[in-house]
């Protein structure tokens, strides 16, 4: 068995997101339980380290020079924890998760896990959030497609740079996100649309038929009644979002707040003063008044910097 010290220089180095140090100690491991005549088991280890390099490999993947700067990639560190949703909407995403890591299971019994979702509501709800929340749990890359900007600088030529894009998807590991997706998937029945979007849908709507990859794809929109009702069954979950709730926002201040001493401090107050804005913009207005305080040489933020940080917001509204 793993002695005490490899166990935890595993721990360290997975803590420490030191994945080279991971992999050697593991391999050290499986060489440890090969001499002791545990065949199995470190064969089982070494294909399991082998996998997760190759999936590492794969995220570093360059993508044709055509596509440049139309897929950004990074790797989200956020967790489902900072996610403030009403129950239901954090179980379908843990559902979104399970299904993932049990693919294989699925597969066996000749089924497919959900992975084609689309995101839909106001800006600042959390729909690139939770895209960020998924690829940081399932340990991939984010690849966020920049749709506004395919549509716009390769008019004429879209299609074939949405086929281009599907390509990649089939070939690396990822969660694709397809951000301000109404800019082309927009009904088609509009007076005022073109016949050139009507082509990039109707493409669309192949190429994600056609998709037989394992990848996660996100699709988010502000808008969803500009959406051609073709599209909602090509994903397996929507999911709607709202401005938060009053419990929504206390909740939200008080994890965003978590990491500084709040004695007696007036949450309450704070998130009747948060009504009806969105969970990015208190996250906006509570990380003004942290830095306040932080630059005022305090422990503590102040009620009155975070109240008046939520009125501005509030403010901007305002004609």
């Amino acid at each position: 068995m793993a002695t005490a010290e490899q166990i935890k220089s595993l721990i360290r180095s997975h803590l420490e997101e030191d994945g080279e140090r991971f992999y050697t100690v593991a391999l050290q491991l499986a060489a440890h339980e090969a001499r002791q005549g545990h065949s199995s088991l470190a064969h089982e280890i070494k294909s399991l380290v082998d996998k997760s390099r190759q999936t590492r490999k794969q995220a570093l993947v360059r993508f044709p020079n055509e596509l440049e700067g139309l897929i950004l990639t990074e790797e989200p560190k956020e967790r489902l924890a900072v996610l403030v949703l009403e129950e239901g909407q954090r179980e379908r995403i843990e559902r979104i998760l399970s299904e993932y890591r049990q693919r294989e299971t699925l597969k066996n019994h000749g089924l497919d896990h959900r992975r084609k979702v689309l995101l839909s509501g106001p800006p600042g709800t959390g729909k690139t959030l939770t895209a960020r929340i998924l690829a940081s749990e399932l340990m991939l890359p984010l690849r966020t497609i920049q749709v506004d900007r395919l549509v716009t600088k390769f008019m004429g030529e879209t299609s074939a740079k949405l086929r281009q894009i599907f390509d990649v998807i089939e070939s690396s590991k990822g969660v694709f996100l397809f951000d301000e997706f109404d800019a082309i998937g927009g009904d088609r029945g509009r007076d005022n649309d073109v016949g050139e979007m009507r082509r990039v849908l109707n493409a669309f709507l192949q190429f994600i038929d056609a998709d037989r990859s394992e990848n996660v794809i996100v699709a988010a929109t502000n808008n969803p009644n500009l959406l051609d009702r073709a599209l909602f069954r090509r994903f397996d979950d929507i999911l709607r979002y709202g401005l938060p709730d009053k419990a929504e926002r206390l909740k939200l201040l008080k994890n965003l707040l978590a990491s500084f001493k709040t004695p007696r401090f007036p949450f309450a107050k704070a998130a009747t003063a948060a009504e009806g804005l969105s969970q990015a913009e208190i996250a906006s207005a509570a990380r003004d008044a942290i830095k306040n305080a932080i630059l005022a040489g305090k422990e503590t933020v102040e009620s009155e910097s975070l109240l008046n940080s939520l009125h501005e917001k509030q403010h901007a509204y305002l004609k």
